[in-house]
């Protein structure tokens, strides 16, 4: 059984079902994942979820983070009548006007309540790409506003909402996605704008909110710093830990998607290589975990210092009423708020 000081394997990774099969737990038991995430296919009751975040709390011997996509809007895995539907945040944000910032940090802690209810621990939020008038529609309205201050200042606001509810952040997509036309889950997305542009605008709400726990890539190509995407990417890791300043953990965007080519192997070990301290694999099949998670191996010195850094941002919620607080909200976004 691993010990809370182990060595983590370098990866977050998750599971096929509803729970854990003895494959499964074989492979957790074995590689010492870092973490893990969840998707809607393993997602049915409340009791169903939270026996699968013991199983894989139980398989690493530890309390492992486990987190999820819930943005809300499109992307949300844990959905009605169960939870909470919300509106997607570029609609919440434009329904909430000068609320905007209130209204986010009580979204987000109330995302973060029914998370923590679940025993999960960490959200793959918030998003602070800055949008522009031709950035692919998988991203647009995911996007907190139009420009880079609103943006960071949305994202503090989620970030408060999640810390104070239990919930460590992930920001994302580290270190600009906005300015893509292209959706990185099918091709590689190339930018071409001017280094002063992406530091004025892309890179600056990143800066802002530097001190989130963790971190997530963009699957972004930004020619006018390598030819590489940000995850490959040794320059671009450089700017993302000195301009950017970015120092706490840095989990891959998922290494299976197809913006990226080569095996998942070669793939895991060029992300670590450039400066990546995990890798995040989705939706593969057994095979394509356990060859990510030997390709992966450990964490270096660094990321193990990361890790744990990431991990002493975790505390209790708040004591809150919560119904009280979804009564707050109505008002400050109106009564279609949860979409």
């Amino acid at each position: 059984m691993s010990g809370p000081t182990a060595r983590f394997g370098a990866t977050i990774l998750d599971a096929e079902g509803l729970r854990l099969n003895a494959e499964e737990k074989a492979l957790f038991r074995d590689v010492n994942p870092f973490g893990f995430i969840l998707f809607a296919r393993n997602i049915d009751t409340p009791d169903q979820v939270r026996a699968l975040c013991d199983d894989f709390r139980e398989a690493v011997g530890r309390h492992a983070p486990i987190t999820i996509d819930q943005e809300g809007g499109r992307v949300q895995r844990l959905r009605a009548p169960r939870w909470r539907e919300w509106l997607p945040p570029m609609n919440f944000v434009q329904a909430a006007g000068e609320n905007a910032a209130e209204a986010m940090y009580i979204r987000f802690r109330l995302i973060a309540h029914e998370l923590y209810d679940l025993g999960i621990d960490s959200n793959c939020a918030p998003m602070v790409d800055v949008p522009r008038g031709n950035t692919h529609e998988f991203l647009y309205n995911r996007c907190y506003g139009r420009d880079a201050r609103s943006i960071a200042l949305m994202g503090q606001a989620a970030n408060d909402g999640m810390l104070a509810g239990g919930v460590l952040p992930v920001i994302k997509h580290i270190p600009g996605h906005g300015l893509a036309t292209a959706d990185s889950h099918f091709e590689l997305p190339r930018v071409t704008a001017i280094r002063d542009e992406l530091e004025r605008v892309d890179f600056a709400p990143f800066k802002s909110l530097r001190d989130t726990p963790m971190g997530m890539t963009a699957h972004v190509v930004y020619e006018c710093i390598d030819s590489a995407p940000a995850t490959l990417s040794a320059r671009m890791m450089k700017v993302i830990r000195e301009d950017i300043g970015f120092d706490n953990l840095i989990m891959t965007d998922d290494i299976s998607m197809k913006a990226l080519s080569g095996s998942l192997g070669n793939l895991s070990r060029d992300a670590l290589a450039a400066g990546c301290d995990v890798i995040l694999h989705c939706n593969g099949t057994l095979a394509e975990r356990t060859e990510v998670a030997h390709a992966a191996g450990e964490m270096t010195d660094a990321a193990q210092r990361r890790a744990l850094r990431a991990l002493s941002y975790r505390q209790k919620p708040d004591d809150i009423d919560i119904p009280a607080l979804d009564a707050q909200l109505k008002p400050l976004v109106g009564e279609d708020l949860h979409g």
